[in-house]
C-alpha cells in the first residue's frame, strides 16, 4: 500500500530566515515566497515558518495568536542561564491567490522583536538555534497540523535535521516527519570562516548540539550537520550539486557530500513570471512581448535617459546588475573592461552595492568615461526590471553561482546573457551557436579576464546582425523558469524522502 494519500497532497513546512513579502534581504526570502506558493498552486499544503522580526508589523499582515507561552528548553545546566526561552507563535492566513502561503511567526522579545536587522548579531547563534528547536517543539505541541516533510533552508536552520535524529528522535510526532536539507549556498556554513578552523574547534557534526549559552555553540558547523543528519539534500541547481562533490567547489565538505551523494539533489530555481513579465510590469513603460520586441526599442532610450546615458539607438547597451562581490567574477573586468570601452561603441549600466574596491572600480570609470557610463551603487528592487528592459546584454561571470536569478529575470525580459559555465548558470544558459541557430547567451568556462574578453567579443558581433539577434532574444524569452516546473521536482524529492524514511 502505498504511504501517498491518492487525493490528499503532501504537507510541507519550509524553515528559513526570511520570506517576502515579510522580510526579504537577498534571494532566499524570494525563493521562501515563490517555491511554497508553486506547491500549492498544484494542490500540496505548503506553509513557511520564520522568526518574527521588528519590522514584521502584526497589524499590517493580521497576524493572530496560534500557540502562546510556548516553552523552548535551551540545554542550558549551569546555574544563572535559563533552562528554557518562552515564545509565541503567531499566524498569518492568505486572503486571496495573491497572497502567500500560510506562514508561522516565532516571536521572542529578546531575540526577535527587539532586532531591526535579519543577520549580522553576536548571538546569532541562540537566534538561529531557538528557531530550529523552537519550530521542533511546536510542532511537537501542535495539534491542528503535522507536516510529512520540513525543508531546513541553509546553514541557519541546519540543525533542524540534527535535533530530530538525535533529541526528538523518539517524540511520537516528529519522528515521522522527513527532513529535507536545502543548500543554497556551500560558502556561508556557521558563525565563523570554515577555512580557518583550528584542529581543537573542528566539528566533526556527531557531538550532541551544545547548550544556546554555552560558547561552542558559535564553533558548531551548522551546514555540517544539515548535511550528515537529513534524509534528503537539495541544492538550487543540477550542476551545483555535482560541483559541491569537488575539492575546487566543495568548500571543505566535499568528501562529506560525495559520502551522502544518494541523497543529493539539484533542482533549478525559478523566477516569479507574474513579477517578471514585459507585458504587464508596471515598472516597464513601453510593454512588449517575445511576439513584438518593437518597443524594446523605446525602453533603451528610456533606461539611458534614466541614467543620463547619451541616446543612441544602436549602441551596445550592456548591464551588471548584481551583489558587488569576488564571488561574482566582477574583478574578471579589471584589466579589460576600460580597453572593451574605448574600442567599442557601448555603454555600461551598473546596478547593486557590495564590496568596496570592486564599486570603487566602476565609480572611478563612470568619471573617466562620462555618458558611456552609468553606477547605482546601492541596492534596488525596481531598477533592474527598468535595466532589463532596455539593455542589450548582462553580464554574469561568477567564479561560481550555486543558482543565480539575474540571467533567467534578463532572458525573460529579451536581455541576453554572458555567462561563466558554473553551477546554475550553466544549467539556465545555452552557448549561442549561430549556424544552427540554438542557444540563449554567451558562455564562456575559465575563469579568466581573456576568455570573458571572447565571449564579449563574440556577444558585440552577434549584436551586429539584427535579425539574428531578434531570434536570439526570442529564443531566451521562450525558455521556461517558472516555479510550477521547479515545483514538480521537488513534488519528486519529497516523495522520494518520504519512502527512505519509511524504510
Amino acid at each position: 500500500m502505498s504511504i501517498f494519500p491518492s487525493k490528499k497532497g503532501l504537507k510541507i513546512l519550509f524553515v528559513a530566515t526570511e520570506a517576502e513579502p515579510f522580510i526579504k534581504v537577498g534571494g532566499l526570502g524570494s525563493v521562501i515566497h515563490a517555491l511554497p506558493k508553486a506547491l500549492s498552486e498544484l494542490g500540496h499544503d505548503a506553509r513557511v515558518m520564520i522568526p518574527r522580526y521588528l519590522s514584521i508589523d502584526d497589524s499590517v499582515f493580521k497576524l493572530k495568536i496560534e500557540h502562546e507561552g510556548l516553552n523552548v528548553p535551551t540545554g542550558n545546566l549551569e546555574e544563572g542561564a535559563p533552562e528554557s526561552l518562552i515564545c509565541n507563535v503567531k499566524r498569518f492566513d492568505p486572503e486571496n491567490t495573491d497572497d502567500p502561503v500560510t506562514t508561522y511567526f516565532l516571536e521572542n522579545q529578546e531575540f526577535y522583536e527587539q532586532r531591526a536587522n535579519v543577520y549580522g548579531y553576536a548571538d546569532d547563534a541562540i537566534r538561529w538555534a531557538l528557531l530550529c528547536r523552537g519550530v521542533l517543539e511546536f510542532l511537537s505541541t501542535a495539534s491542528n497540523w503535522q507536516p510529512d516533510i520540513i525543508v531546513s533552508s541553509d546553514w541557519q536552520t541546519g540543525l533542524i535535521p540534527n535535533f530530530l535524529k538525535t533529541v526528538y528522535k523518539e517524540d511520537p510526532k516528529l519522528s515521522k516527519i522527513s527532513s529535507i536539507f536545502s543548500i543554497h549556498n556551500l560558502y556561508y556554513q556557521a558563525m565563523f570562516d570554515h577555512r580557518f578552523v583550528s584542529e581543537l574547534d573542528f566539528d566533526d557534526g556527531h557531538s550532541p548540539v551544545p547548550a544556546f549559552h554555552d560558547q561552542r555553540l558559535t564553533k558548531i558547523n551548522w551546514m555540517r550537520r544539515g548535511i550528515i543528519y537529513a534524509d534528503a539534500i537539495n541544492t538550487v541547481s543540477p550542476n551545483y550539486a555535482r560541483e559541491i562533490m569537488t575539492a575546487d567547489y566543495g568548500e571543505l565538505l566535499d568528501e562529506l557530500l560525495r559520502e551522502r551523494k544518494s541523497a543529493i539533489s539539484g533542482i533549478l530555481n525559478g523566477i516569479d513570471y507574474k513579477t517578471w513579465n514585459p507585458e504587464t510590469d508596471p515598472a516597464i513603460l513601453h510593454p512588449y512581448s517575445n511576439r513584438d520586441l518593437a518597443p524594446r526599442e523605446m525602453n533603451k532610450t528610456v533606461l539611458q535617459e534614466r541614467f543620463g546615458l547619451k541616446v543612441e539607438k544602436d549602441v551596445f547597451l550592456v548591464a551588471i546588475v548584481s551583489r558587488m562581490s569576488k564571488q561574482k567574477g566582477l574583478d574578471l573586468l579589471f584589466p579589460i573592461l576600460e580597453t572593451l570601452l574605448r574600442e567599442l561603441p557601448m555603454q555600461l549600466v551598473v546596478v547593486g552595492e557590495g564590496e568596496t574596491d570592486i564599486m570603487g572600480f566602476f565609480h572611478d570609470l563612470e568619471t573617466k568615461f562620462p555618458g558611456r557610463i552609468a553606477t547605482h551603487l546601492k541596492f534596488d528592487q525596481v531598477l533592474p526590471h527598468l535595466v532589463f528592459a532596455g539593455a542589450d546584454i548582462v553580464l554574469v561571470p561568477s567564479r561560481f553561482e550555486p543558482c543565480g536569478l539575474a540571467q533567467m529575470e534578463a532572458m525573460r525580459f529579451g536581455t541576453i546573457p554572458i555567462v561563466r559555465k558554473t553551477g546554475g548558470l550553466s544549467d539556465s544558459v545555452e552557448d549561442y551557436d549561430p549556424d544552427k541557430s540554438t542557444g540563449t547567451g554567451f558562455v564562456f568556462e575559465k575563469f579568466d579576464s581573456s576568455s570573458l574578453m571572447i565571449a564579449f567579443i563574440r556577444a558585440f558581433e552577434n549584436f551586429r546582425d539584427k535579425s539574428k539577434w531578434h531570434r536570439l532574444q526570442k529564443r531566451a524569452m521562450d525558455a521556461n523558469f517558472s516555479w510550477e516546473k521547479s515545483a514538480k521536482e521537488y513534488v519528486k524529492l519529497f516523495k522520494r524522502a518520504m519512502s527512505q524514511r519509511s524504510r
